[in-house]
C-alpha cells in the first residue's frame, strides 16, 4: 500500500469495517512531521484515529526513519493503557502491520493540543499535574521494558537531529552534546517517551491530558523527557515575555509532582536541556513559532546554560527570569 491520503484512507476504513464509503468522513490532521494521521467519522460509531508512518520525515532537511517504529507505538500503548491514569492514553482498535499503521480512539473533536493553549497564554496547573502523573507511570519498573529497548530510532528521530547536527553548528560545544548523547544512550533505567511535549498532548473537557505519539518510547534515559517538557515551557517563556512567570510555574508543578527514585535525575536533566533549547532554534527541528529575536534570546541562554550550569531546575527559570532583567 502506497501512503494514504483522506481518500485512500476512507476506501481502506470502509474495506477494513465492512462499511459504504459514504458512512465514513475522513479528514487529515496536518503539524507532525513523520506520519500521516487522520481523524475518521464514521456514522453511528465513535471517531477514531488512523495512522500511518512515514519512511521520509516532512522537514527541509532530509530526515529518514524506519517505519516499523509504528509498532513500537502500538506496543507501548497496549502495554501503559491499564497503568496509566484514566482516560489519558488512547486505545489501540485494530493495526495493520504490513502497511505500517494503526487505528485508535480519539480525543474529542475539538480539543485542542496543549501546545496549542500554552501559546495563547493559556497556563492550567492542573494539566502539569496530570502530565507528572502519567509520567511517573513510565518511572516505574515494569517486567515487559526490555521489550522496548534498542535506541535506533531514538537515534533516528531524536540525537542525530537534535545533538549531532546543532553541534555541527555549534563545534565549540560538541563535548557537551557529545555528553548528552552518551549519557542517552548508557542511562537504560525507564521507559523513555522521546517526544514528551505538549503537541502531543491534547487537552479533552475537564480539562483532562490525552497523551498520543508513542513511536520514540524505549527503554532508555528518562531525563531525556524530563528536559523535553521544561524545554518547552522555557521556549514559550522567550516568545511570550508577558506569561513567563506563568509558563515557569507550571515547569515546577510538573517537576515537583513528579514520582521517582533517581537521585541523579535532577543533574541529568539540566545538561539535556541547555542542548535541546540549544536544538530548537539550529537543529533540525526548530520552534516555529519563535521570532528571529527570540531566537537569538534563545540561542544566548541555551549556550549559556550548556556551559555553566545550575544545580537545579528552579535555577535555570531564575537565569531566564533575569535575562530579561539584562
Amino acid at each position: 500500500m502506497p501512503d494514504l491520503d483522506t481518500n485512500a484512507a476512507r476506501d481502506y476504513l470502509a474495506h477494513r469495517l465492512a462499511l459504504p464509503p459514504g458512512a465514513i468522513q475522513v479528514e487529515e490532521l496536518l503539524g507532525g512531521v513523520s506520519n500521516l494521521v487522520f481523524r475518521a467519522q464514521i456514522t453511528g460509531q465513535p471517531d477514531l484515529i488512523l495512522k500511518q508512518s512515514l519512511a521520509k520525515l516532512r522537514v527541509k532537511e532530509d530526515w529518514y526513519s524506519d517505519r516499523t517504529r509504528i509498532f513500537r507505538e502500538i506496543d507501548a500503548l497496549t502495554l501503559l493503557a491499564p497503568l496509566a491514569p484514566k482516560d489519558s492514553l488512547p486505545t489501540v482498535l485494530f493495526e495493520d502491520r504490513d502497511n505500517f499503521l494503526f487505528a485508535m480512539s480519539a480525543a474529542a473533536p475539538d480539543a485542542p493540543t496543549w501546545k496549542e493553549n500554552l501559546l495563547a497564554g493559556i497556563t492550567q496547573s492542573t494539566l502539569a499535574v496530570q502530565a507528572a502523573q502519567l509520567h511517573s507511570v513510565f518511572l516505574q519498573p515494569h517486567p515487559s521494558q526490555q521489550h522496548f529497548a534498542g535506541l535506533d530510532l531514538f537515534d533516528q528521530l531524536r540525537l542525530d537531529p537534535y545533538y549531532r547536527f546543532t553541534a555541527t553548528r555549534h563545534p565549540d560545544l560538541k563535548p557537551h552534546f557529545d555528553r548528552a548523547i552518551e549519557q542517552s544512550r548508557t542511562q537504560l533505567h525507564a521507559l523513555t517517551h522521546g517526544d514528551w511535549s505538549p503537541k502531543n498532548f491534547l487537552v479533552n473537557p475537564g480539562p483532562t491530558l490525552f497523551s498520543i505519539d508513542y513511536e520514540v518510547i524505549h527503554l532508555g534515559d528518562p531525563s531525556f523527557d524530563v528536559a523535553f517538557l521544561l524545554n518547552h515551557f522555557l521556549l514559550k517563556g522567550w516568545h511570550r515575555a508577558r506569561t513567563r512567570a506563568q509558563y515557569a510555574g507550571l515547569a515546577l508543578d510538573y517537576w515537583r509532582n513528579l514520582t521517582h527514585k533517581f537521585d541523579w535525575l535532577e543533574a541529568a536533566t539540566i545538561r539535556h536541556l541547555g542542548c535541546l533549547h540549544l536544538a530548537r532554534v539550529d537543529g533540525k527541528s526548530p520552534a516555529e513559532y519563535l521570532r528571529p529575536p527570540e531566537q537569538a534570546q534563545v540561542r544566548r541562554f541555551a549556550r549559556d546554560l550548556i556551559q555553566n550550569p545550575p544545580h537545579t531546575i528552579s535555577e535555570v527559570f531564575e537565569m531566564q527570569a533575569e535575562a530579561f532583567h539584562e
